[in-house]
């Protein structure tokens, strides 16, 4: 009993294993049957493509693609394509997808190849380096990838200067900023004590017009007195002033009075505060 349960097992497995097989076989024929068909679509693509037919070779590498995700010449070519119409960011993924389907090492060389030259026309060098780098990994005696690469280093060295620079600049630019901040207020606060003391000096000459104006009431009250007789005209004794000189010594006042203040006011405008033009 235990003999036939073992030959009954030993049969499960070898049908096991003869499934198995003919479902991978089944499996590989698909594949290659695919892989075939992907191939002619990419012929197709090729050929309108050397006929200028841009949509045509679109679309039949599209469908190459799509029935084999191994053949990594469809994605390669179609990554051209773009690249020729400079639709950089969909020549980058097909350029990427070859990679990736790629079996060979020529084929990945290819594909990292145009992918640091996509990097170079978007001008992002880093990783255009990375992408040569990577190229030259699978063909280390490619020139052209080697000389590329080189480029690549030197326009990222001019662009990593540059940028340094322009940091430089900004900071130069942002201290000279402060710079003038600094020189503005301290302009302000220097017109602020002009302006002050220009108050002050006007505040004097209110003051000494004030103290004339006094001068000039006194002198008004030492006019003679009339004697008891309003109607007799008093006469001038020694010492005293006749009501026609004190008249002409009053209106000399007056025009004494007048020139001091007209030289007031003219001190007032010339006190003006004026806006001063800035010496940068």
């Amino acid at each position: 009993m235990k003999k036939d349960m073992n030959k009954i097992g030993i049969v499960i497995l070898l049908v096991f294993v003869s499934l198995t097989s003919y479902a991978q076989e089944v499996d590989e024929q698909e594949k290659e049957k695919a892989l075939r068909s992907s191939t002619n679509l990419t012929w197709d693509g090729n050929k309108a493509l050397s006929e200028d037919n841009f949509v045509a070779a679109e679309v039949d590498y599209r469908k190459a693609i799509s029935k084999s995700p191994d053949n990594s010449v469809a994605p390669y070519n179609l990554g051209n394509a773009y690249y020729a119409n400079e639709t950089y960011n969909e020549a980058f993924g097909r350029f990427k997808e070859a990679g990736e389907a790629s079996t060979s090492k020529e084929e990945k060389h290819k594909a990292y190849h145009n992918m640091g030259n996509v990097f170079m026309k978007r001008k992002d060098y880093a990783k255009a380096v990375e992408g040569y780098k990577e190229a030259l990994r699978n063909d280390p005696g490619d020139e052209e990838t080697r000389y590329n690469l080189a480029l690549a280093k030197e326009l990222l060295k001019k662009d990593e200067e540059d940028k340094k620079q322009n940091e430089d600049d900004k900071d130069k630019d942002k201290e000279n900023k402060d710079e003038n901040k600094d020189k503005d207020k301290k302009d302000e606060e220097d017109n602020e004590d002009k302006k002050d003391k220009g108050d002050e000096g006007d505040k004097g000459d209110e003051g000494d017009k004030n103290e004339e104006k006094k001068d000039g009431e006194g002198d008004k009250k030492q006019k003679p007195e009339s004697g008891d007789n309003q109607q007799e005209q008093p006469q001038p004794r020694p010492n005293e002033l006749s009501k026609q000189q004190v008249e002409n010594l009053l209106r000399a006042m007056q025009n004494a009075e007048k020139k001091v203040q007209d030289k007031i006011d003219a001190k007032k405008v010339k006190g003006v505060k004026i806006k001063n033009e800035k010496d940068w």
